[in-house]
C-alpha cells in the first residue's frame, strides 16, 4: 500500500472524527465488545478508501475513534487476516493509518489456543515474544520497497513487545507470559505442529498479530499484547477432543468481561508517548 493510500484513508476519517488518538487498540475474534465502551464515532472499514473488509465471523469491522477510559483511541473492532486471502502488506495497511492518525502506542488483542501446562479455556497471558514460520518464510508485512522516511529497512524484533508494558498488564492483570506462535490459518493445527511449537518454546498460537507488530515496529510505536486463550491446542492424534469454531466464540464471549476489567485499569495507564 503506497503513502498515497494511507493518506486518502486518513483524510476520510478525519473528515469524519476531528480526535487525535494516543492509543490504537485492535479487538480480535470475538472480542469486540470492547468497543462498545468508547464513545465516539464509528466508520465501517468499507466505507474508508483502501481499507481491508473483515470477513470472519466475529469481526465487526468498524473502526471506532473517540475516548475509552479516558483517553483518545482509534480502535479496530475486529481486524483482518491472511487467511482471508490479504496479503500481508494489505493486513497492516490499518496498522499504518492509525499510526498517520496520531497513535503512538498499540494495543493488540487475540483469539489463541493454548499450549502452556497451566493454560485453560478463558485465560490472559501477555504476549512477551513470538514465532512465525510464515514470516520466516517470506510472508513479511515489510517484504518490497522501503521508505525511509516511515521506518528503517531492517526493523529488529528483539523487544518488539515493550518490556515496559508488559511488565504493567502482567502486573493490573495478574497475567503470565507467554511466546505467541504465529500460522496462517484457517485451518486448525495438526497434533504434529502443536508438538514442534511447544518444542520451540511457544505458549500459544493464533493467526494475527505477528504482521500487525512487525508494522508497528517499523513505524516505531510502542506495543502491547493480550491473548485470550479460548481452546486448548491438541497435541496427540490420540486425543478424543477435535476443535471447533463454535468453541472459540463461545470461550471469547465469556472472557470478555476479563478482558473489559483489564483494559478498564491498563488503558489508563499506558504512558504518554511524544508524537
Amino acid at each position: 500500500m503506497t503513502d498515497r493510500a494511507v493518506a486518502a484513508a486518513v483524510s476520510y476519517v478525519q473528515d469524519r472524527a476531528g480526535i487525535v488518538p494516543e492509543v490504537a487498540l485492535v479487538l480480535g475474534s470475538g472480542l469486540g465488545a470492547l468497543a462498545d465502551a468508547a464513545e465516539g464515532v464509528a466508520v465501517p472499514y468499507a466505507d474508508i478508501p483502501g481499507f481491508p473488509v473483515s470477513t470472519a465471523p466475529g469481526h465487526a469491522g468498524r473502526l471506532i475513534l473517540g475516548r475509552l477510559f479516558g483517553r483518545a483511541c482509534v480502535v479496530m473492532q475486529g481486524r483482518v487476516h491472511m487467511y482471508e486471502g490479504y496479503s500481508p502488506q494489505e493486513v497492516v495497511f490499518p496498522i499504518r493509518v492509525m499510526a498517520a492518525l496520531g497513535a503512538r502506542t498499540l494495543v493488540l488483542t487475540n483469539a489463541a489456543g493454548g499450549m502452556h501446562p497451566e493454560d485453560r479455556v478463558g485465560n490472559l497471558v501477555v504476549i512477551e515474544d513470538h514465532l512465525s514460520l510464515a514470516i520466516a518464510s517470506g510472508l513479511d508485512p515489510l517484504r518490497g520497497p522501503n521508505d525511509p522516511a516511515a521506518g528503517p529497512r531492517f526493523v529488529s524484533m528483539n523487544r518488539a513487545y515493550d518490556p515496559d508494558l508488559v511488565a504493567l498488564a502482567e502486573g493490573l492483570g495478574g497475567l503470565r507470559r507467554g511466546t505467541y506462535a504465529h500460522v496462517v490459518g484457517p485451518s486448525f493445527e495438526p497434533p504434529a505442529l502443536i508438538r514442534l511449537l511447544k518444542l520451540a518454546g511457544c505458549d500459544l498460537v493464533g493467526m494475527s498479530t505477528v504482521p500487525e507488530v512487525i508494522a508497528a515496529r517499523h513505524l516505531g510505536l510502542r506495543v502491547l499484547a493480550v491473548s485470550a486463550v479460548t481452546n486448548i491446542a491438541v497435541d496427540s492424534v490420540a486425543s478424543p477432543h477435535v476443535t471447533t469454531e463454535a468453541e472459540v466464540w463461545e470461550a471469547a464471549r465469556t472472557v470478555e468481561p476479563k478482558l473489559l476489567a483489564l483494559m478498564r485499569d491498563l488503558i489508563p495507564a499506558l504512558p504518554e508517548v511524544p508524537s
